[in-house]
């Protein structure tokens, strides 16, 4: 039988008594990375600050490890759960170490003198996001960067059972964004450590999470598996996407396709189509795409952005069919983009059109 780390069970979240999502009723694992997505304020906040007391429960409880967190004090919620919230701190005169060891309060005496042990943590934190530079620097006088990762250090250097962020990556470069993640997710594998975050950035979402909470204003749209949530139809749902696709191969977002009937025809294999699909689409250029199987990578970005796709059942050799649908297609554009064919055992018909284009001097650039 499955043992569940964090319960929330009937919970109603909101603010000043009126609950804004209720009934949420959800089970989390230990060690497990667990993300919420949604649209701006849809509640993402709301749900992560009730679950960590900074709101009042509206209803409904929260468990941790089987006990109520309403009946933990400050000092056991402290030890088992570390915060990073996206309200800016405006410490006065403090370093990046000063709030780095604010961390080690909940095992300090009422004096919060530090120990050489609490001291040695404070390092080690610093040194797991790589700010080991920082330690001297007042925390006001540092990059919005650099605070997400000394506030990730102190979170750290709290040893919790739990970790509790909201919008973690946010200020970071691409290059951060990977290093924050990648520290989470090695705590949370090889420590145990339970991950509650929200993330804006879906293709990451997507990467990481063990499981996916899906917020949609007044309620929970949808919770489970990576592989179940960031679905085409879920993902457009859930942010009223109306104004271009997701595409859950590549875990990306893409414009709109350009719009009317295919003024070129573009013949590729494997991955050769793809920066000529976005060239096209920038110049709001409408194509077509060809000769295609189902399942290869031109295929699945062709689909969102080309105006026609002229494809072939998997691993069968092009037929005389789908060669003469591609023919008449090449013949009403009169244009045609070479992206860099392969012509090989199953598709020496791609050869033939592309000689055709040549003979009658269709091909062209971009």
């Amino acid at each position: 039988m499955t043992e569940y780390y964090i319960k929330m069970k009937d919970l109603a979240v909101g603010y000043q008594g009126n609950a804004l999502i209720s009934d949420i009723n959800l089970k989390i694992k230990k060690g497990e990375i667990v993300t919420l997505i949604g649209p701006n304020g849809a509640g993402k906040s709301t749900i992560l600050k009730s679950i960590t007391r900074q709101l009042k429960l509206i209803g409904g409880e929260v468990y941790i490890d089987s006990e109520e967190i309403r009946k933990l004090s400050y000092k056991e919620m402290a030890v088992k759960a570390a915060v990073m919230l996206t309200e800016r701190m405006k410490p006065e005169l403090m370093t990046c170490h000063d709030i780095v060891a604010t961390g080690r309060y909940p095992y300090t005496g009422r004096l919060g003198i530090l120990s050489r042990e609490d001291e040695r943590k404070v390092d080690e934190a610093l040194e797991a996001v790589h700010a080991q530079e920082l330690g001297i620097r007042n925390f006001q006088e540092i990059s919005d960067g650099q605070r997400q990762r000394v506030l990730l250090a102190r979170a750290i250097c709290q040893e919790p059972e739990v970790m509790i962020l909201d919008e973690p990556t946010s200020y970071l470069d691409i290059r951060h964004k990977l290093e924050l993640l990648t520290i989470l997710r090695k705590m949370a594998k090889e420590n145990g450590i339970t991950v509650i975050m929200s993330l804006h950035e879906i293709d990451l979402a997507q990467k990481i999470s063990d499981q996916v909470i899906c917020v949609k204003g007044d309620r929970i749209a949808e919770f489970g598996d990576p592989e179940e949530i960031f679905t085409e139809a879920t993902i457009r749902d859930l942010y009223e996407i109306d104004n271009g696709y997701y595409d859950p191969i590549f875990g990306s977002v893409e414009l709109p396709k350009p719009e009317g009937e295919p003024e070129v025809l573009v013949l590729s294999s494997g991955k050769t189509g793809i920066p000529v699909y976005r060239k096209l689409q920038k110049a709001g250029i409408p194509f077509a795409a060809g000769i295609l199987y189902p399942g290869e990578s031109d295929y699945q970005l062709a689909r969102l952005l080309a105006s026609g796709i002229i494809s072939e059942e998997p691993y069968e050799p092009i037929s005389d069919e789908t060669y003469q649908k591609a023919l008449k297609i090449m013949e009403k554009c009169g244009k045609v983009i070479n992206a860099g064919v392969k012509v090989g055992s199953m598709n020496q018909k791609m050869g033939e059109l592309l000689r055709i284009a040549e003979e009658r001097r269709m091909l062209v650039s971009i």
